[in-house]
């Protein structure tokens, strides 16, 4: 209650809050968990540590299952969504160095009709000569 005797009602905050992002671990600290929690002795102590960390157990057993596997590299954070298809990057390259080559052929053919056209106003012969000097 207010000191008038009417009670104050908490409007809620109209912010829109941001998206959480995803945490991502590197490779270091999650070797240097997994040395420690290796190094537990009871679960109480692995129950501290997860919940010191702010992690999951599942967290432990993932990287636990990718170091057992040997993927060293594995424990680093993956990138995630569509992973590049190199036969279509190269085929999209391709289509675009045709646009190039057709764009560059209509320029050279639009400089040799401009050429013809002045060869035609001058009166200059447009045959070709020959080039070893016979008739």
């Amino acid at each position: 209650m207010s000191h008038n005797g009417t009670q104050t009602i908490a409007v809620p905050d109209p912010e829109v809050r941001p998206k959480a992002k995803r945490r991502q671990f590197t490779a270091e600290y999650k070797k240097r968990i997994l040395d420690e929690a290796d190094a537990c002795t009871t679960p109480t102590q692995r129950g501290a540590l997860v919940r010191r960390e702010g992690l999951y157990s599942s967290h432990l057993n993932s990287w636990r299952r990718q170091r057992d596997q040997g993927i060293l590299d594995g424990l680093a954070p993956k990138r995630r969504g569509v992973k590049p298809d190199p036969p279509a990057l190269e085929n999209a390259e391709l289509h675009r160095e045709i646009e190039q080559l057709r764009a560059q052929l209509q320029r050279a053919e639009t400089i040799i009709e401009v050429q013809k056209k002045v060869s035609q106003l001058l009166g200059v012969p447009t045959t070709p000569t020959p080039k070893n000097g016979s008739a």
